[in-house]
């Protein structure tokens, strides 16, 4: 599954939900949360059976981020999203996986109504609470990803969303995600600044090497620099390819580590370039 590039859209906005398809992201999240005037949300809950159709005409896997804040709403997003067809739920400000499984015992009956496959959770950890517990948050059920809600986080904390103080936070996050086996979304920074592209580009790079596998953004001009930044390059693929060739005869003459274009090479760089290459198949 790749999700290299994540587009929020606003639920209530009929003009941004009806291009979302043509934006080229791997997934779209229709947002009910934080993008939604409290006195839309109930409008944009009921309108998710023609929006998530709408988003999904160009094959991106849809999902809908809910509200929290209280729990018939949280109950009533989520409802609404299975019935239309949502592929997974984004889930604001969980600290506990306690929401999950609140979650999850409230979809089993209306996904076997449905005759329809489970929907997949991604929480999205927005306080210290939440830091502490992600990885019991990431070993909660249905959970596919994981990923940071810098601006909430930072707030939570008294701080601001500098570089400096999320790159813990989000690395603690991320971390726990990989030890879950899940995937993990995110850049080392705060988004919100999406018109410095320079910055952007390098804040992917960096994530890129970190091992995050993809990010959210709520500009459309963002999701092009995600998907070229999270894939492999052309020359990383063809290098990769020439490596496990190497190793290939090294294999069959019965050595283990050898040296490649002059660098050493073992076990884990030729684990490395395959996994490259199984991305890169996509």
């Amino acid at each position: 599954m790749r999700m290299r590039s994540l587009l929020y859209v606003p639920g209530s906005s009929p003009r941004f939900l009806e291009k979302a398809h043509e934006r080229g992201a791997d997934a779209i999240i229709i947002d009910l949360e934080d993008a939604v005037a409290a006195n839309e949300k109930d409008a944009a809950r009921a309108a998710l059976g023609r929006s998530v159709a709408m988003v999904g005409r160009g094959g991106a896997q849809i999902i809908v981020r809910i509200n929290t804040h209280d729990v018939p709403a949280m109950l009533a997003d989520a409802a609404a999203a299975c019935e239309a067809g949502a592929q997974a739920l984004y889930i604001p400000k969980v600290s506990s996986p306690d929401v999950l499984h609140r979650l999850d015992a409230h979809l089993r009956p209306l996904e076997e109504a449905a005759n329809r496959q489970a929907m997949r959770f991604a929480p999205l950890i927005e306080d210290p609470a939440g830091l502490l517990n992600a990885a019991s948050i990431a070993a909660g059920p249905r959970v596919f990803a994981l990923s940071a809600g810098g601006e909430d986080l930072a707030t939570s904390m008294g701080a601001q969303p500098t570089p400096e103080v999320l790159r813990v936070p989000k690395l603690m996050i991320h971390y726990a995600a990989k030890a879950a086996g899940v995937l993990s979304f995110g850049l080392l920074r705060s988004t919100a600044d999406y018109a410095d592209r320079q910055a952007l580009a390098a804040a992917i790079a960096e994530a890129k090497d970190f091992g995050f596998d993809g990010a959210t953004c709520i500009h459309p001009s963002v999701v092009p620099l995600l998907n070229e930044g999270f894939s492999p390059s052309p020359e990383e693929i063809e290098r990769a390819r020439r490596l496990i060739d190497a190793a290939d005869q090294a294999d069959q003459a019965g050595i283990g580590a050898f040296t490649f274009e002059g660098k050493f090479v073992d076990r884990p760089i030729v684990t490395r370039a395959r996994a490259l290459l199984a991305r890169a198949a996509g």
